[in-house]
């Protein structure tokens, strides 16, 4: 526990007084119609849009998480979620103009969009709730762990006091301020929760008992776990850290935020842009943020605390008001966080609010626009007024706030559920990505994809075979071949429905070909049937994006994972590895750049 002083409870409550001052301000105008208040109209720049992504994935969990997998599993256990790059850039330069050009009010809308009749509208009714309430009131519980953790480290606190101090000021601005002023806020948030890190990431690595960054990376506790890459004679480790993540995890999974072809709040921030460049843009510079700037201060002070508290049992006779139920090593950033000055601490402090006031704030107005927009209108008040839809929608943030803080009371660590979502999401990842681009998937696919990839991972935790391949204490899959095994019954099982079932109707896919333009191969049957009726919904002037548009997304991997790995070797000292992964990322950065005029040259 720490003590604050004047400065630091200053800092504090001039953040807290511009937050609700900013969601306050425009109360007014958010609350003119539900258009405002979950997509402001429209009208977003890109570069608002792209901070506001980077700030709500900065999140109070995530440095919790990244701290759990480097004491656990080294630095290159970060590939878990490194992978998720490859969705991120797929999602920029082929999904974030197709999802603009949707126009929709929310990825749910899509299908409906995308497919027609009583499967399509029990679709997104199910996935409303399945996503906007359940799934989303998971992922804040998370959020709100980590905030727990930090409080009782930190503060002192009770979590139930964590829970009502930080959730009535987040559920005040979100409810009042909507869409704008989630993101208006984010802006500032931004700032603050990065200065934070930074700051908190420098004065932590030079504190006596760790010595600086060339102390740090020769103490026997840390050198084992300062590789990037995993080590290849390990087999488990090679298979579960890097392969999977990169072969399979990526493109099959669907995980908020990292979902294959886009969605949740990324897509809602893609229809929020100006235009089609906007979106692309914002996605782009959300993606650089989010993997090259911001890993490493979290790696730093993870690493700093195997010096300082070298296991669990150091954790728990340094903060012995910490219950057995909520030790774990991602407790140990908070704990770092307890040796930061007057003044410095005020500012961490006040970013890891800003952390969680934006994620929370993010999936509050998200998730009631699945409420609003794709469950009470749709099934109960067809006919409800703009003012009555922006009602609920302050009626569901609050609702939703309430549910994620009760789960988060009796959650244990939030790396828990990162597994437990990725595994849940198993096998569908494919479906999103191809829905676009092959007429053939119908609402069918995405139904028995959901269903069957729920019930196999539960199915696993409760037979046999899942006592076999999960942990017996911490309750996530412990063997690396169970996320292949669900990925791949999953796909044989949504596929072969896919051909059971009655495609979508002529009519269906032609209205979806005329307005998206997706070209490519897999509209091919839909196209000549269109023009052998005498119907045109091919528009001459625009061509098929997506080679160019893979291109660009490969270069842009290697331009941001070489801007990672090279700051890495920069702070470990490495010189030659630095200097060599920085005249890549000039390199790639240069090519991508002409890529980028050339798709974005097709979209004008």
């Amino acid at each position: 526990m720490v003590s604050l002083n004047f400065w630091d409870y200053l800092i504090i409550i001039v953040f807290f007084t511009i937050t609700l001052s900013i969601g306050l301000y425009v109360s007014k105008k958010s609350g003119t119609d539900s258009n405002e208040f979950f997509l402001s109209g429209r009208t977003m720049p890109w570069w608002l849009l792209g901070v506001s992504m980077v700030a709500t994935t900065f999140s109070t969990d995530t440095p919790n998480l990244v701290t759990d997998i480097v004491r656990t599993n080294g630095v290159s256990g970060n590939w878990v979620w490194w992978a998720f790059l490859l969705t991120g850039l797929l999602t920029v330069f082929v999904y974030a103009k197709l999802w603009r050009k949707s126009n929709v009010n929310t990825d749910i809308e899509f299908y409906e969009f995308r497919y027609g009749g009583a499967p399509a509208r029990f679709l997104r009714k199910f996935r409303a709730i399945y996503l906007g309430v359940i799934f989303n009131v998971i992922t804040m519980s998370a959020v709100t762990l980590a905030a727990i953790k930090i409080g009782g480290i930190m503060l002192g606190l009770e979590p139930w006091q964590t829970v009502v101090f930080g959730g009535v000021i987040t559920v005040i601005f979100s409810a009042a301020g909507g869409f704008k002023g989630v993101v208006y806020t984010d802006f500032v948030l931004f700032f603050v929760a990065m200065g934070g890190a930074i700051g908190a990431a420098y004065y932590l690595v030079n504190l006596p008992e760790v010595g600086g960054v060339s102390a740090l990376i020769a103490n026997d506790a840390v050198a084992g776990k300062l590789s990037i890459l995993p080590d290849f004679s390990d087999k488990q480790a090679l298979i579960t850290l890097f392969i999977i993540p990169l072969a399979v995890q990526w493109w099959s999974s669907w995980y908020p935020g990292a979902e294959p072809g886009g969605g949740g709040y990324i897509a809602q921030r893609m229809l929020a842009a100006k235009d089609e460049n906007h979106a692309i843009g914002a996605t782009f510079f959300f993606n650089i943020m989010h993997y090259a700037l911001r890993p490493w201060p979290w790696i730093l002070v993870a690493l700093a605390s195997l010096v300082v508290y070298p296991d669990l049992a150091s954790i728990q006779e340094a903060f012995p008001n910490i219950t057995d139920d909520k030790l774990g090593h991602d407790l140990a950033y908070s704990a770092m966080l307890t040796k930061l000055p007057s003044g410095l601490l005020g500012l961490v402090l006040a970013s890891l609010v800003a952390a969680y006031m934006s994620t929370i704030s993010t999936q509050l107005n998200w998730g009631s626009s699945y409420v609003v927009y794709d469950f009470y209108k749709q099934m109960i008040n067809p006919k409800a007024s703009e003012k009555k839809l922006v009602l609920v929608g302050r009626i569901s943030t609050v609702v939703l706030m309430v549910f994620s803080a009760l789960l988060a009371l009796v959650l244990q660590n939030a790396l828990q559920l990162f597994e437990v979502l990725l595994v849940f999401g198993a096998g569908t990842g494919l479906i999103f990505i191809l829905r676009w681009f092959w007429w053939r998937i119908n609402a069918w696919s995405e139904i028995t994809a959901m269903f069957a990839s729920g019930i196999i991972s539960i199915l696993l935790k409760l037979t046999p075979l899942g006592a076999f391949l999960f942990d017996a204490e911490t309750g996530v899959f412990e063997n690396y071949y169970e996320y292949p095994f669900v990925v791949l019954v999953t796909t044989i099982i949504w596929v072969g429905a896919t051909f059971i079932t009655q495609p979508e109707s002529k009519e269906v896919l032609q209205s979806f070909y005329k307005k998206i333009q997706p070209g490519g191969p897999g509209w091919t049957k839909v196209v000549r049937e269109a023009k052998a009726e005498g119907k045109e919904i091919v528009h001459a002037k625009e061509g098929w994006s997506v080679p160019s548009g893979i291109v660009a997304m490969l270069l842009g991997c290697v331009l941001i994972y070489s801007c990672m790995f090279a700051t890495g070797y920069w702070i470990y000292g490495d010189y030659m590895y630095a200097g060599v992964l920085t005249g890549v990322a000039v390199v790639s950065g240069f090519l991508m750049t002409k890529m980028w005029k050339r798709i974005k040259a097709t979209i004008l």
